[in-house]
C-alpha cells in the first residue's frame, strides 16, 4: 500500500479512466462479486461504494466526467463536511493508496476500470474462511484456459462500452487502444451484435 496522498482541497475532481492492458484483461469489475467478497474488507465499505459509483459514472461517460465532491459524499452517506480527515476524503485517499486511482495535478483523478486480484499479502490478511474461498476462486481461474479468459474479458469490456453509448466501431477501437488483440476485439463486437439481434 502506498503512503497516504494529499487530496487537493477542491470542490470538483475531473475523473478519467486509467487504462492498463494487463489489469483491464485480468481484473474484476468494481461491482463484481469478487470485489464484494474479497476487496470489501481491505478497502472498507466507503471506498468500495465510491469505486462502484465512479465505475457507474464511467460507464455513462467513458472519456471522463466531473465529480462534485460534496454531492458525491452526500450521495454515499458520508456527509458533506470537507477536510483532510472527513470520511469521504479518507475514501478518496484509500483509492490512491491501493493503486486503484492516481492523482494527476491538482484536480484530476485517474481511476482504474478494473480491480486487480488481491496480492499474497492482502489475501493473508483475510479471515481463514475468506482465504479458503479465495483459493477456490484462484483454482477456478487456473482451470479456465487463458484464451477463454481473455475472450470473456474482451466481451465484458466491449459490452460495457456499448452500454455506455459508444458505437460498435468506437468500442472496437477503444479495445485495441487498450492493447487487446484485434481478432479478439472483432470477435467481441460480432458477439455483441448477435446478442442484440437475439434480444
Amino acid at each position: 500500500m502506498r503512503s497516504a496522498p494529499t487530496i487537493p482541497a477542491v470542490s470538483t475532481l475531473s475523473v478519467r479512466p486509467l487504462p492498463d492492458p494487463v489489469i483491464d484483461a485480468v481484473g474484476e469489475d468494481p461491482r463484481s462479486p469478487y470485489v464484494e467478497q474479497f476487496w470489501l474488507g481491505t478497502l472498507g465499505p466507503s471506498t468500495t461504494w465510491l469505486l462502484r459509483h465512479i465505475a457507474n459514472s464511467l460507464d455513462e461517460s467513458p472519456e471522463g466526467f466531473d465529480l462534485g465532491l460534496e454531492e458525491t459524499a452526500r450521495r454515499l452517506g458520508l456527509g458533506d463536511k470537507g477536510g483532510r480527515h472527513s470520511p469521504f476524503t479518507r475514501a478518496l485517499t484509500r483509492l490512491v493508496q491501493f493503486d486503484l486511482a492516481q492523482l494527476e495535478g491538482t484536480a484530476t483523478l485517474a481511476v482504474r476500470r478494473k480491480v486487480p486480484p488481491l496480492n499474497r499479502h492482502q489475501v493473508g490478511r483475510l479471515s481463514e474462511p475468506l482465504q479458503a474461498a479465495h483459493e477456490r476462486w484462484q483454482q477456478s481461474q487456473v482451470r479456465t484456459p487463458p484464451v477463454q479468459q481473455m475472450r470473456q474479458r474482451t466481451r465484458e469490456l466491449a459490452a460495457s462500452y456499448v452500454a455506455a453509448g459508444l458505437q460498435p466501431a468506437e468500442a472496437e477501437r477503444e479495445l485495441m487502444r487498450l492493447g487487446f488483440h484485434p481478432a479478439l476485439c472483432g470477435e467481441a463486437m460480432r458477439w455483441i451484435t448477435e446478442q442484440q439481434e437475439a434480444g
